[in-house]
């Protein structure tokens, strides 16, 4: 595959995951001093990683949220909490329950910021009338 298929296929993903309007943001904000790095992320983290067949879309969803709790990358946690459960076939339960292992493995400040944090995803879809998926523990 070249870099170019294998910038085509990470962006694909990218849109899949993150969605378009989050994806067009951040093509518009790249600027000279960080295009190498779009085009590394794109196609090292999202097409390299994302398009990997040993995990499924919805389990690295949730490994992901998980590594942004332990690493207390809000804006991140934030960015990846909202499609997933706009169109990423996780529910709230799913996701309390990853902030609940996590206050384990990370500790409770870290829970209780992450509860904080996925607090505002759900304000803001509630203000745009987004349906948030309950599902079950």
């Amino acid at each position: 595959m070249t870099d170019e298929e294998r910038h085509a296929a990470g962006m694909a993903v990218r849109r899949k995951i993150l969605g378009d309007e989050w994806v067009d943001r951040a093509i518009a904000r790249t600027r000279p001093y960080s295009r190498d790095f779009q085009d590394f992320l794109t196609r090292c983290g999202w097409a390299e990683i994302w398009t990997r067949p040993g995990l499924t879309h919805h389990s690295r969803r949730l490994l992901v949220l998980g590594t942004m709790i332990a690493l207390g990358k809000w804006d991140e946690f934030r960015m990846h909490a909202r499609p997933a459960l706009l169109s990423g076939g996780l529910t709230l339960a799913e996701i309390t329950e990853v902030v609940l292992q996590q206050a384990i493995y990370c500790g409770l400040p870290a829970a209780n910021t992450a509860f904080h944090e996925l607090e505002k995803v759900l304000e803001e879809m509630e203000r745009e009338g987004q349906t948030i998926p309950e599902g079950s523990a």
